[in-house]
Order: C-alpha cells, then sequence, then structure tokens
C-alpha cells in the first residue's frame, strides 16, 4: 500500500491560527479536486458536536471537514478533553465519555491510547488521498514530551511531515520559530519541512530580510507569511475576539451570559448574520443593562455556572427582567438554570447534592451518569409567546447533555423531537413559561435553522413596536461556504503552494 499522504500543522504556541489554516488547506485541497479529511488526534475544548452516528467531537475538527465538503466523523478527532474545572477534565474517547480525570491520571492511560490512535488515522488515510494533521499547544513543551499523542507523538505514529506556524502579531515571531525548533529533538526538527507565519498585517517585504536571515537560522524554508485574516468562521475555544466586541448595532438587543465554562457559543454565530440585532456577550451585571432578549447558553458545569450566577448577582437581574414580561431563552445547560431545582445525586457535576435554580420554569433537573449525544429533528409545537407564528416550524440540531427534566403542571411543551440519530419518536424537548417570555430547549444548532430565528427576532420586534423583519439574509450555511471560500483564496495566495504539495506528497 502505497504511504499515506498527509501534513501536521504544529504551532509555537496556542492560538497562532493552527485550526485556521489546517481549514484553509483542507478547502484548497478540495478545491483542486482532491479527497481530503482533517485529523487532531487530542482536541481540548468546550465547543463539541454530535455526529449523525450519535458521537461527541470537538466542533474544530467539524469546521474543518466542512471546508474539506465531508461529513464530520469521529475519527478526525478520537479523544477530546471537555476541561469540568481548574484540574480536571471529562476524557471522550471515540465519541463517548470515557471518565473524569486529572492530568496524572489521563497522563497514565496515554500509552494505552497510541494503537487506537494509529488505527483510527489508518482507517480515516484509506478513506482519503490527503489528510491534513493539527497539533495542540506547541511541540517544544518539553515538560510535556514525554507520553505525547498530539504532536510530534502523533506526527511519529502517523509518519507525517510537520509545518510549524508562528504568530507574528504576539510580537517575536522569529525567536519563537527559532527556539522552537531548537527545543525539539534531532529527529524531530527533520520532520519539519516548512515554516509559515500568521496574523501579518502591514507591508510584507519589510520581512524579507528577517526570513532570509531565519532560513539560514533553522535551515527550513519559511513556505509564507499570511496575513492577518477578517474572516468570520467559527473559532475554537474561548480565546477569542468574540466575547470582547458588539457585533452588529441593530434595534433587537441580545446579551448572552458569558459564563465561565460556557459550551458550545457557536449556537449563537447565526445571530451575527441579522443586521437587526446587536449581540453582546456579557459577563457582569453593570454591562447588562436592559436587553429585549437574554440567552442562558450551554456550560460544562450546570451546577457551578449557577454558583457564579448567584455570587455575581445576575441571578437576581435574569429573575427580573423575566418577571416584568422580558424574553429569556436557555439552551441546554442554560435551560436547565431555569429550572426550580437541579438535582445531582451521584455528583456528576458538583459536590452538592441539590441547588436551587432559577425557578423561571416549573420543572426540576436531575443529572444522570448516561450522557445523551444525538442528533435531531423536530418542530416547534406552541405558537405562543415568543415563538409567535412558529407553530409547527421544522426545527434540527443536536443534544449533550446529562441531565432530565421532570415537568410540572406550569410549563408548555414548546418543542418536540421527532427524529432523534434517525430513529422516530415523539418527546418533548423545550419548554416555555405560560406568559410566553421564557422558554428552553436541548437543542444545540436551533438558530441555524434561518426561519426560527427571524421569527424569534419579529415577535421581539414587534413587542417593540417594530415593523417585522422580512428582509433577505444569507442563509448560514452559503455564509459559511462565503467564508471557507475566502479563507482559502487568502492562504492560497500567500503560501507557496507547490511547495506544500512536495510536502504532502512526501517529495521533501
Amino acid at each position: 500500500m502505497d504511504k499515506h499522504k498527509n501534513v501536521m500543522i504544529q504551532g509555537c504556541a496556542s492560538s497562532v491560527g493552527k485550526s485556521l489554516l489546517t481549514g484553509a488547506l483542507c478547502r484548497i485541497l478540495k478545491q483542486d479536486g482532491y479527497t481530503v479529511a482533517p485529523f487532531k488526534s487530542q482536541n481540548m475544548a468546550l465547543n463539541s458536536y454530535i455526529t449523525k452516528q450519535g458521537h461527541e467531537m470537538g466542533r474544530a475538527q467539524v469546521v474543518q471537514a466542512e471546508a474539506a465538503g465531508i461529513e464530520p466523523h469521529v475519527m478526525m478527532n478520537p479523544i477530546l478533553l471537555k476541561p469540568t474545572s481548574d484540574k480536571k477534565s471529562q476524557i471522550i474517547i471515540n465519541g463517548k465519555v470515557h471518565a473524569n480525570m486529572d492530568f496524572r491520571e489521563y497522563h497514565r492511560i496515554k500509552p494505552t491510547l497510541k494503537t487506537m490512535l494509529k488505527e483510527t488515522f489508518d482507517q480515516l488515510s484509506d478513506q482519503y488521498e490527503y489528510v491534513i494533521m493539527e497539533g495542540a499547544g506547541s511541540p517544544a513543551e518539553i515538560n510535556l514530551a514525554e507520553g505525547d499523542i498530539v504532536n510530534m507523538g502523533m506526527a511519529e505514529i502517523a509518519d507525517a511531515p510537520v509545518i510549524l506556524v508562528g504568530d507574528i502579531d504576539k510580537g517575536g515571531v522569529f525567536a519563537f520559530i527559532a527556539g522552537t525548533i531548537q527545543l525539539l529533538k534531532e529527529e524531530e526538527r527533520k520532520r519539519v519541512k516548512g515554516v509559515i507565519i500568521n496574523k501579518f498585517r502591514g507591508d510584507k517585504t519589510i520581512l524579507e530580510p528577517g526570513l532570509r536571515m531565519l532560513e539560514d537560522i533553522i535551515k527550513i524554508p519559511v513556505l509564507g507569511v499570511v496575513p492577518y485574516m477578517d474572516v468570520d468562521i467559527e473559532d475554537e475555544d474561548s480565546v477569542t475576539e468574540r466575547f470582547k466586541r458588539v457585533i452588529n448595532h441593530g434595534d433587537i438587543d441580545v446579551a448572552v451570559i458569558n459564563l465561565p465554562h460556557m459550551s458550545n457559543y457557536t449556537d449563537f454565530n447565526p445571530l451575527s448574520l441579522q443586521n437587526s440585532v446587536t449581540m453582546r456577550y456579557v459577563q457582569s451585571v453593570v454591562d447588562l443593562g436592559e436587553p429585549d432578549l437574554i440567552l442562558l447558553p450551554g456550560t460544562k458545569n450546570t451546577i457551578e455556572d449557577l454558583l457564579y450566577l448567584k455570587s455575581s448577582g445576575m441571578d437576581v437581574e435574569i429573575i427580573r427582567h423575566a418577571k416584568h414580561g422580558k424574553a429569556v431563552m436557555g439552551i441546554c445547560g442554560g435551560y436547565q438554570m431555569l429550572a426550580q431545582s437541579l438535582s445531582d445525586p451521584m455528583h456528576t457535576e458538583s459536590k452538592l447534592t441539590s441547588i436551587s435554580g432559577l425557578g423561571l420554569l416549573d420543572m426540576e433537573v436531575t443529572f444522570e451518569s448516561e450522557k445523551v449525544t444525538s442528533q435531531v429533528e423536530g418542530k416547534v409545537v406552541s405558537g405562543h409567546g415568543l415563538l409567535e407564528g412558529l407553530k409547527d416550524a421544522a426545527i434540527s440540531g443536536y443534544e449533550i447533555h446529562m441531565g432530565r427534566n421532570t415537568l410540572g403542571e406550569d410549563v408548555i411543551p414548546a418543542t418536540t423531537i421527532t427524529l432523534r440519530n434517525n430513529e422516530a419518536v415523539d418527546v418533548v424537548d423545550g419548554v416555555m413559561n405560560k406568559e410566553g417570555n421564557v422558554f428552553g430547549t436541548y437543542m444545540h444548532g436551533i438558530f441555524d435553522e434561518g426561519s426560527f430565528l427571524r421569527g424569534v427576532i419579529n415577535h421581539l420586534r414587534a413587542k417593540k413596536g417594530l415593523e417585522a423583519d422580512n428582509s433577505e439574509t444569507l442563509s448560514f450555511e452559503a455564509f459559511k461556504e462565503r467564508e471557507y471560500n475566502r479563507l482559502a483564496e487568502i492562504v492560497r495566495s500567500n503560501l507557496d503552494m507547490d511547495k506544500v504539495y512536495q510536502i504532502l506528497d512526501g517529495e521533501v
């Protein structure tokens, strides 16, 4: 069998742009007529996704799969670490929860994962002409080199060449690159076939002398200088400027509560396409103001983040907001927070056995050991309040939760699931209060359906005495396709793609 054609994108540090560059290469190869898949052996992120097979994986590899024009599969991210606290993470292997572990516990099982990673990578490689791999953090983290399975350790498993990325926007990029190369072992240095300088602002000719000197020092070619890219593509983790800025300046003010363990904030990306919406992430009572809609997002630790709301005083403001008839919506963990009470008898999420919720929905939540991970389709069954005019509208998305709801008499079924992992069902998903201004759902991605999102916005506009917004909006799918193509165009025009292909084809 021919050697697999692949390359691994590694970085001098976290957040240097590895994920975007991996996605860019996936789209470029797709445009050039090749079949290509992304791969990251181990991802640490709170943003996750459920595949058609009901497996959980990191969203960065989902974005890269979309760029490659293929269906996301857990083979592309066989290990996912979801931090539950400063010291522990939920370990997800091949899409299913393995255990909650601290670093030392996880480090002890790493050797047993290498065989699985090789088998998974080989299986993926057999299905595609090229695989674009992504590392994590830096390969020069010498304290973590022993037992590494995500950077040079995985490159060795896959026998992959490496392209090293440095972020010039941070400053000191030449030292970052040279220092990283110096700290690698000799056999690891031999794997590095090229260097990319990323996030450059200004006149690239100024860099030319430095590029030549760098090549003389490290004896590795610079493949290109990629400019700072203004593309709107999902970020991998919370290291994002998105939380620090107001998105658009429309008539409808939407405040997303920025929880400490917030997950799947990509649920709200479609809001950024709505010109009639002002969206902002809020961390304090001072910044909350009087929004038209408060959104409580998903979270990896519902109880801990509920305690945060209570300690910060945000709970009082959210309750006051709802009691005054203003709209509040929760997704997944945010939905659970709206309950009367939350119970964790097996301490799945917390040391607490129970805690009172915000009390805005008449229901109780009990956390269980088995996680629900499903792709779902359903419909709106209530045309009341926030969902006015949406009765029978189709919705779809995915579930990731360990809580089960027991509903009281004072809630109205709002959304139902009719298809779960391709099996017909008829179960209540979301509910709302009788006043219709508080609504919760377990369905991540519910805003991706443009007609649902526009219906919610137009209800909020009507409450303010504004006319409905019936302007044409680019669909979220079309928007993402446009951005993937923009990304590919920028990267292609700033890299020596002939050299990149030589590296991919094992010619250097």
